[in-house]
């Protein structure tokens, strides 16, 4: 029997993708949006579309969400989630936006059919704006520590070996779960969250 590489090609599992920008103000707080179309605050940034890269993606959804072209910087987070039907598995990455200068944050405006409204949260509440997942990538990206590979927000331990493949085929990562056994929030990350901002530069693009 001979290989239909076109088969297998079509076969393979799929991945969604979307890109953020972590875009801070100088008193360390994080700028996020509020959608009109769903409940919660998001950082900037979207879903990446065909033949774009994750960076290319992120300065459109900057131009389209803020309607400013900000500098971008370096990739701070990417963090794979699990498949949660009808979704399917994705690639989420967040970029660096550096300090966003007050003069390009007064040119903000915000497209009223999608987003409603946007502020300069302190990283101690973003817990309380941001969704579970999404709150745990942030406060990742907030870390010096950074670039970092995140599974559902939460960083793998060194010591899962080989058998994180099995361990994502179960239920452990659903919503609602807690964190899994085998996976960290990063030692101490949370309580570093403002001393990880302040250890940040103040140049917007180059931290």
């Amino acid at each position: 029997m001979s290989f239909d590489l076109l088969a297998h090609i079509a076969g393979l599992p799929r991945l969604r993708s979307a890109a953020g920008v972590l875009f801070r103000d100088a008193a360390g707080g994080v700028l996020l949006v509020r959608p009109t179309y769903k409940d919660g605050w998001e950082v900037p940034g979207g879903g990446i579309e065909a033949d774009e890269s994750p960076l290319a993606a992120a300065h459109r959804e900057v131009r389209e969400e803020l309607g400013v072209t900000a500098p971008i910087g370096r990739l701070l987070v990417l963090d794979w989630i699990a498949a949660t039907p009808p979704w399917d598995a994705g690639l989420m990455f967040i970029f660096d936006g550096g300090v966003l200068d007050p003069e390009v944050t007064a040119r903000i405006v915000l497209p009223a059919d999608e987003l409603s409204e946007f502020r300069f949260v302190p990283p101690t509440d973003l817990p309380s704006f941001l969704p579970p997942r999404l709150s745990r990538r942030v406060v990742a990206a907030l870390d010096p520590n950074t670039p970092v590979y995140l599974e559902e927000g939460y960083e793998p331990a060194p010591s899962r070996g080989s058998g994180v493949e099995a361990a994502l085929t179960t239920s452990d990562l659903a919503p609602g779960n807690g964190q899994p056994v085998g996976y960290q929030t990063s030692p101490s990350r949370q309580s570093q969250v403002n001393g990880a901002v302040r250890s940040r530069g103040s140049t917007p693009g180059k931290t």
